[in-house]
């Protein structure tokens, strides 16, 4: 871990990265997403979640496959989906520490809203942290992994790739970030979508809990 003292940019995904899957907000989504299916294409519930699955796998986001297939208004979209309780999300003054002691600086990359972004990081109490939020209408609304967001990213922010991390619990969304030269954190989960190719090259460490990694982290690089 000891290269990880050059790094400068530390880009963290957000759902189930910053937060554990067992909160199950993105189950919250998901309920939401099928809902906003269901009354604007007029299908039952069953072919809801089925068409929610299939644009998923299919184009990387629900939403991306509603844009293409349906001309669906994409920012309506997010704010119905993300139109959720939040309270369940706990105050993480330990991720706070590790995230405020890590040298240089950090940035969510979301396949998200900005404001879904910004009222997770609020509920974990890790805001002022995070001064940069490139979400998924800063990417155009290609998601990840497609290379253009990884590459508009490091545009936006002048980011050196060979001085960055990038921390993510889907293990296929490393892929571009490793080509383009940056190192990878995979934080481990069983899901079988998130977990495929989770042993590739491509992933440089793997991550069973994100607090004890920055913090081993910041010990090393000596914070």
């Amino acid at each position: 871990m000891k290269d990880l003292a050059t790094v400068k940019h530390w880009i963290f995904d957000l759902d189930n990265t910053l937060y554990s899957a067992t909160t199950n907000v993105f189950g919250k989504i998901d309920k939401k997403m099928c809902e906003f299916i269901m009354e604007n294409l007029d299908v039952t519930k069953q072919e809801a979640v089925k068409i929610k699955n299939d644009y998923f796998h299919k184009h990387g986001t629900t939403l991306n496959g509603l844009m293409k297939k349906h001309d669906i208004d994409a920012h309506h979209f997010l704010e119905f989906v993300h139109d959720i309780d939040y309270d369940f999300l706990k105050k993480d003054p330990d991720l706070n520490e590790q995230i405020q002691n890590l040298p240089g600086e950090k940035i969510i990359f979301t396949n998200g809203s900005r404001k879904h972004a910004e009222r997770v990081i609020e509920r974990l109490g890790v805001e002022k942290n995070f001064q940069k939020i490139f979400d998924i209408a800063d990417c155009d609304f290609i998601p990840k992994p497609e290379v253009e967001p990884y590459e508009k990213l490091v545009k936006t922010f002048n980011i050196q790739c060979e001085q960055s991390i990038f921390i993510e619990d889907i293990a296929k969304n490393l892929e571009p970030a490793h080509k383009m030269g940056m190192k990878t954190a995979w934080i481990e989960n069983d899901d079988p979508y998130c977990k495929k190719g989770f042993d590739g090259n491509h992933v440089h460490y793997t991550v069973k809990n994100l607090t004890e990694f920055l913090k081993e982290t910041n010990k090393i690089i000596g914070k």
